[in-house]
C-alpha cells in the first residue's frame, strides 16, 4: 500500500497544536512539504521548536484577510499546493438553543462551516493547476448523529458532509479529490474541555460524563489523533486514489450523542 506523500505540498489549518499538529506531522514524515497555520501564536512556536520545516502563518480562517495572507505565504514557502486539510474548528457552546448567544452561534459558524470555505476558495485553483490533488476536510461523529446542547457545531458538521459531497462532483473532472473524516471522541485536552462542559450542564461530575460517553461507543474507547492522521494520509496518498465524496468515520462506532 503506497501512502507515500513524498513531494507532496499540503496546507493543515489549525495544524499547530491538536489533531493538526499529529497530521502535519505525519505527512511530514511522509516526505511532504508542509505548511500549518493557527490563531495560537504560542503552539506555533511549540510547532516551530518540534519540526522545524514546517512553514507556518498565524491565520484565523474566518478572516478572509487572514485568508488572503495565508496564501501569500503559501505560494512563498510551497509555491503550489498538492493537498489541503481543513481542520480549523471550535467546539462553540454547550447549552440549550434558548441559552445560546447568537455570537456564539455565529462564531462557531465562522469557523467550523464559512472558515473551511474561505480557505478551499483560495487552495482549489491551485490543487488544479497542480494536476488534481485532494482536500480533506474535518466534520466529526457530530456530523451524521444528533447532538443534543451542541446545536452550533453539529450544524456546522453536518454541512461539511453537504459540502464534501458537493465539491467532489464539482471538482472530481479536474482530478481534485474531496473527503470528509468524522472523528469521534479524540483523547486530549478539547475533548476534556467538552466533557467538562457537558458534566457541568447537566450536573454530574467530569468522571460520570466521560463514563456515559464512552458507553455510546461500541469500542468504549476515544479515538487518538494519530488514528485521524492516518485516515488523512490515506485518502490523500496513492492509497486513496479512487476515494472521493465521502464521510468516513474514525470513532470507534459511536452510536449515539449525548
Amino acid at each position: 500500500m503506497n501512502t507515500s506523500a513524498q513531494g507532496l505540498r499540503v496546507l493543515v489549518t489549525a495544524g499547530a497544536a491538536g489533531i493538526g499538529r499529529v497530521i502535519a506531522q505525519t505527512f511530514l514524515a511522509h516526505g511532504a512539504r508542509v505548511h500549518v497555520c493557527d490563531i495560537d501564536t504560542k503552539a506555533l512556536a511549540e510547532m516551530k521548536a518540534l519540526a522545524p520545516q514546517v512553514t507556518q502563518s498565524v491565520a484565523d480562517v474566518a478572516n478572509l484577510a487572514d485568508v488572503d495572507r495565508l496564501f501569500g505565504d503559501v505560494a512563498t514557502h510551497l509555491g503550489g499546493l498538492d493537498v489541503l486539510v481543513n481542520n480549523a474548528g471550535i467546539a462553540g457552546p454547550t447549552a440549550k438553543v434558548e441559552d445560546i448567544a447568537p455570537e456564539e452561534w455565529d462564531r462557531c459558524i465562522a469557523v467550523d462551516l464559512n472558515g473551511m470555505f474561505y480557505v478551499t476558495r483560495k487552495a482549489m485553483p491551485l490543487i488544479k493547476a497542480a494536476g488534481g490533488g485532494s482536500i480533506v476536510n474535518l466534520s466529526s461523529a457530530a456530523g451524521r448523529l444528533g447532538f443534543p446542547r451542541r446545536t452550533p457545531y453539529a450544524a456546522a458538521k453536518w454541512a461539511v458532509v453537504g459540502f464534501t459531497k458537493s465539491l467532489a462532483i464539482e471538482a472530481g473532472p479536474d482530478k481534485v479529490r474531496v473527503n470528509c473524516i468524522q472523528p469521534g471522541m479524540v483523547a486530549g485536552e478539547r475533548i476534556n474541555r467538552v466533557i467538562e462542559a457537558r458534566a457541568k450542564a447537566k450536573g454530574i461530575s467530569f468522571e460520570q460524563e466521560r463514563d456515559e460517553s464512552l458507553e455510546s461507543i461500541s469500542l468504549r474507547t476515544f479515538v487518538s489523533a494519530q488514528d485521524i492522521a492516518n485516515m488523512a494520509l490515506f485518502v490523500a496518498t496513492e492509497a486513496g486514489r479512487n476515494i472521493t465524496g465521502q464521510a468516513l468515520s474514525v470513532c470507534g462506532d459511536h452510536q449515539y450523542l449525548s
